[in-house]
């Protein structure tokens, strides 16, 4: 199949699902540009602070795109680019970017508070408990995740005496560099712009030229080669002070500025697509159709590769961002319900990000299906790498950019990097919210608490807890936690789809297209937290550590926690139903 046909296909269905679906679905739910936001209305100028449309955007698409998008359509691509680019098609268009816009109107209409509250207005103050606990769990999932990715991206290399090898951590030491040097460069873009009132347009050029600068230094200035310990110790020390911080002060500009990083790799990487295509070496080796089980690894003689199982359920889980992604409802009514300025910039921001993200996931398909050859023989087979590879050598295709290779292969790792970090630090600030709302009555502040409710809800004690429990899950490895992860994350997604669902027939609007992608999620990350649960017992019988034993409760406590709340939102549904027809016949 031909790359340039592959990704033009996306972008024009994409674009049809954003215009006609996304609209729909607005006119359907009641969007109203004329009513005041959480964000003007309760404006505290820490987590309520209303922001421009780009700024908010910005900060929601890096947010929630971190490296999902590109790590989950590669290692699905295993079975081939068929299911993979259905999938994403499908689930951005009717999963994804319904699951993301409903739960960033539902949170708007009920004063940017969490999809917990949402819970509570429907079901229940108990179900709003478990969803909270389920919810948190996730997140410190999360955490633990993109710190362990985050710190692979920075980590230095070391010989067998234990010195740097200077060569091999130099591409890690540079990005190190470049993310440290950029959180600065935010701070400074946020003071000016937000207090001292410069032009967002002027700052903005001048942030981008900062982003140029500060790349140019990294590149060529970065002493700190340091172990893969001590960088997730310095990110939890990060994550701990940027989580608590005035949003205007770091997270507002540094995603804004991060976004621009996005855009930047997403522009290159449509360049080497269709620059690729002109020079006649767009086609992709990777098969339509590999088979319903992932053996490629096997087949091809690389004995180390571990096998996905069965496609279903492990497509659906897999790929997550790129598709439907339960973080995404987090971040919506987590941190930009309380920053957006009207409901009319509800679709652009939750809808038209998720079907970006869908690009950035057939843009990743592209890549990995170009360096085919050498991923299904274990030569190239980490997702970032497999990313910045096929992308660079597309772009080297160009007669302007032959021998650029190495640069852009830096650069784009770097962005994969910091999207990573933006969204590890949304994470940490979205999972202090849900441990204080836990302990909080309904409009309580942690201030008005008294005895140990007010030491256990202050922020800092919060993010604490956070921080440490979800830094030691990452210190067990990234590939012990993204299977758990993924189907969690997935499972929380499904849970997304069923809170709104059934707010929207509590207020008498539409809900239909929440049913079937709801059904189908739950039926998926159940049976693939089922199927991870039985692994990890395995597992336990060889080596029975204590992060082991934790992950395996943590897995076997999500499937107890998902299952009730489940079966709590469908009964929940049903009387809605039962009343609706009383009151038809009546």
């Amino acid at each position: 199949m031909n790359a340039v046909a592959i990704f033009a296909i996306a972008v024009v269905l994409l674009a049809c699902g954003y215009v006609f679906y996304g609209r729909w679905l607005a006119q359907q739910w009641g969007v109203d540009p004329s009513r005041t936001t959480p964000a003007n209305e309760l404006k505290d100028g820490l987590d309520y602070y209303p922001a421009k449309a780009p700024v908010l955007m910005g900060h929601h698409f890096s947010s929630i795109a971190g490296a999902g998008p590109i790590n989950g359509p590669i290692q699905a691509a295993v079975f081939g680019w068929v299911p993979v680019l259905l999938w994403v098609i499908i689930g951005g268009i009717f999963f994804g970017g319904v699951h993301d816009f409903g739960a960033l109107f539902a949170s708007i209409r009920h004063k940017g508070q969490s999809l917990g509250e949402v819970v509570a207005d429907t079901m229940g103050g108990g179900a709003k408990k478990l969803f909270l606990v389920f919810a948190y769990l996730t997140l410190l999932l999360v955490v633990a995740a993109f710190a362990s990715i985050v710190a692979s991206t920075f980590m230095a290399t070391f010989t067998p005496d234990g010195a740097v090898d200077v060569a091999a951590s130099s591409a890690n030491a540079s990005t190190a560099m470049i993310s440290l040097l950029f959180i600065v460069l935010a701070i400074l873009f946020g003071f000016f712009v937000y207090r001292r009132n410069a032009p967002l347009g002027v700052s903005t050029v001048i942030g981008i030229i900062g982003i140029v600068i500060i790349m140019f230094i990294g590149l060529n200035w970065h002493p700190l080669y340091l172990s893969n310990t001590t960088w997730m110790i310095i990110l939890g020390c990060y994550i701990l002070v940027a989580s608590v911080t005035p949003v205007w002060i770091l997270l507002q500009p540094r995603d804004y500025l991060s976004s621009f990083l996005l855009y930047f790799l997403m522009i290159v990487a449509a360049v080497g697509i269709i620059g690729a295509g002109l020079m006649g070496k767009a086609n992709l080796d990777i098969p339509a159709f590999t088979g319903f089980k992932d053996t490629l690894f096997a087949d091809n003689g690389f004995k180390e590769g571990t096998s996905l199982g069965y496609m279903f359920p492990a497509l659906f889980v897999t790929i997550a961002c790129g598709a439907i992604s339960g973080f995404h409802s987090l971040v919506a009514s987590g941190t930009t319900s309380k920053q957006i300025s009207s409901e009319k910039d509800a679709r652009p921001i939750a809808y038209g990000s998720m079907l970006i993200e869908c690009c950035l996931a057939v843009i990743s398909l592209c890549a990995v299906g170009y360096i085919w050859q050498s991923y299904k023989t274990g030569q190239t087979i980490v997702p970032t790498a497999v990313f910045a590879t096929g992308i660079s050598k597309m772009c080297a295709t160009l007669p302007f950019l032959k021998g650029s290779e190495s640069v852009i292969y830096a650069m784009l790792i770097l962005a994969v990097s910091v999207f990573c970090l933006t969204s590890l630090d949304t994470a940490t600030r979205l999972a202090r919210y849900m441990f204080q709302e836990f302990f909080l009555e309904p409009g309580q502040v942690w201030q008005q608490t008294t005895g140990w409710k007010k030491i256990v809800t202050n922020p800092v004690v919060a993010t604490v807890i956070t921080v440490v429990i979800g830094i030691g899950f990452g210190m067990t490895g990234y590939a012990k936690i993204w299977p758990l992860f993924g189907a969690a994350n997935q499972l929380l997604a499904a849970l997304g789809l069923l809170t709104v669902a059934t707010w929207l027939g509590k207020i008498g609007k539409n809900n239909k297209m929440f049913l079937f992608p709801m059904a189908f999620m739950l039926v998926v990350t159940l049976s693939s937290l089922c199927l991870t649960l039985k692994g990890k017992i395995a597992e336990l019988a060889v080596v029975a550590d204590g992060w082991a034993v934790a992950l395996t409760v943590l897995d076997a406590l999500l499937i107890i926690l998902a299952v009730v709340l489940a079966i709590s939102g469908i009964r929940t549904l049903f009387a809605q139903s039962k009343e609706k027809k009383e009151n038809t016949a009546a």
